[in-house]
Parts: C-alpha cells; structure tokens; sequence
C-alpha cells in the first residue's frame, strides 16, 4: 500500500504542493481495488461514483455498438486516472465499460470524498481541474484524429500516447482504439 500512496502522491505532486497534513487527509479518502484480468470495474448502465488512479496493470474503456462490435475509447496504465466521466458527474448510468486487461491495482476516490476533500483542502480543485481540460483536450484531439487522419497516422499517434502499451496490448485491442479491423491492423503493421 504504501508503494501505492507513494504514486499518487507523486502524481498530485506534479500539480500542487501537499502538507503531511493534506496527504493524510487524501489518502485516508483512498480505496484500494484489485481485479483480475478480464474482470470488470464498470460496465455500461452503471452509475460511476469513484475516480480510479491506476498503480498497476492497465484498464481499458470501451463501448459495444448495436452491432455487437467494441469500440476502445482509452486505456489506462500505470500512473494513470479512469474513470466513467459523464456517469461520474451526473450520477446517471453511464455508457462505458471499464475492464482489466490484466490483473490490476488501482486506487479509487469516491466522488462523495472528493468533494469533501475540496473543502478541506481547496487546491485539489486544481488537480483535478488539470485532469479533466487533459482529458478533454485528449478527447478531442483523438475525434479530430478519427476524422481526419489515415489509420498508420492514427497508429503513430497511439505509440506516442501509449508508448508503454505498443508491444504489451493484444493487437485487436490497438486495433479497436484506431478504428479498423484486426486484419487490417495486421497488413497495415506489415506493410510499415
């Protein structure tokens, strides 16, 4: 655990400065989670009500499509948050999947914490702040890319995203991030 608190803590720290007093506080709003690969934390009609920060292993959060086909909107490693954003800030049952690509341990802070960890210690408004405009940013930047770049631009821009996860993923996951199918990820990832 502590190796745990020592990440997030870490990661807080790129933003904001933290008395001991401020961290206890925060880590003593902390739930640890394990899941073993496969398992999943979410799945879509649930209602989100945790921020999950990844200490190991990896998540990845997906849709499934009327069609019955997985579309992988983002992964999740290490020294990385997750979590259903529009369940989380509406409280109405949200439409991601979030799964265990392998066996995982993550840190969860209930959003009712959060809120109390605002008031008790006000700049951690700007932590998460930064996450959400990082997030939104990235979201956008990645709708963009779907729309207008090739699928080997695409791919280029997932190694520089995710470079830790290039050789770690199963390729239909990658696949589905970038949009095509596993066969032309394959002949794709050939011809370069």
């Amino acid at each position: 655990m502590d190796d745990q608190l020592n990440a997030i803590l870490n990661n807080v720290s790129k933003h904001i400065a933290l008395t001991q007093a401020e961290k206890d506080i925060f880590t003593g709003m902390l739930q640890t989670k394990h899941l073993k690969r496969k398992q999943h934390w979410l799945a879509t009609g649930d209602i989100c009500r945790h921020s999950a920060y990844v200490t190991a292993g990896c998540l990845r959060g997906y849709t499934v499509d009327s069609n019955g086909y997985e579309h992988v909107l983002s992964f999740a490693p290490p020294d990385w948050w997750m979590a259903d954003m529009y369940s989380l800030l509406t409280n109405q049952p949200g439409h991601l999947n979030i799964e265990a690509l392998e066996d995982t341990e993550m840190l969860l802070l209930p959003k009712s914490s959060q809120e109390e960890l605002y008031k008790l210690v006000p700049k951690f408004e700007r932590v998460f702040r930064i996450l959400a405009e990082k997030s939104l940013v990235a979201y956008q930047q990645r709708l963009i890319d779907n729309l207008s770049l090739p699928a080997a631009e695409r791919y280029d821009r997932f190694c520089r995203r995710y470079p830790t996860l290039i050789y770690h993923l199963p390729q239909k996951q990658i696949a589905s991030y970038i949009g095509v199918t596993p066969e032309f990820f394959s002949k794709m990832r050939k011809a370069m």
